[in-house]
């Protein structure tokens, strides 16, 4: 990754549809051989209906609800059962096992972080006050709420910057900055 900011509009990221057409995901950025062969992955999807989620064995996942009702996770053998319901809200777990999601109340919407199991892990926060972030490989920063201004950019709604080095973010009252720091894992 450069080290110059590299600026991203979820409105200017062209919409690829499930293979289950269940919804659409906006690929934001991705480490790895390919976007099939990714180390890590950062995406926002519209979930249009009630879907089965696929397994992405040897893959942590990390989804946050930003906009809908939400929706219900359900592992077939009844061990992940989770309400995704509060907005901006991490959520955490395996890709080794397909799930069930069932919307609450209508569509949503979700961003959601990939890390292949060993290589690379996650740190996913909202931001709501002034700061500054600890250093990672890779950092994401996207503007859900308000206007932020991050590294003299000023970031609206479902924008945001990937950088190599932790940014400085200032923003106003009721602003949200979705923030992940992706580290590689350096362990031997």
């Amino acid at each position: 990754m450069s080290a110059a900011p590299q600026r991203f509009d979820l409105r200017e990221i062209a919409p690829q549809p499930w293979k289950n057409g269940a919804g659409v995901t906006r690929e934001i950025a991705f480490g790895g051989a390919s976007a099939g062969d990714f180390d890590w992955r950062l995406s926002v999807a519209e979930v249009a209906r009630d879907a089965p989620f696929s397994a992405f064995p040897g893959i942590d996942r990390c989804i946050v609800l930003l906009r809908g009702a939400g929706m219900r996770l359900r592992s077939p053998d009844g061990t992940l059962d989770h309400a995704l319901t509060v907005p901006l809200d991490p959520f955490r777990f395996s890709g080794d096992v397909a799930l069930d999601a069932t919307l609450v109340d209508g569509p949503c919407r979700d961003f959601n972080v990939m890390t292949r199991r060993g290589a690379w892990r996650a740190e996913v926060s909202v931001q709501r006050g002034q700061g500054l972030l600890s250093p990672a490989d890779v950092t994401m920063v996207m503007c859900v709420d308000g206007n932020w201004t991050v590294d003299g950019v000023t970031l609206e709604p479902m924008q945001g910057l990937l950088l190599a080095i932790p940014p400085a973010a200032g923003w106003g009252e009721g602003a949200s900055l979705l923030a992940v720091r992706l580290l590689e894992d350096r362990s031997p």
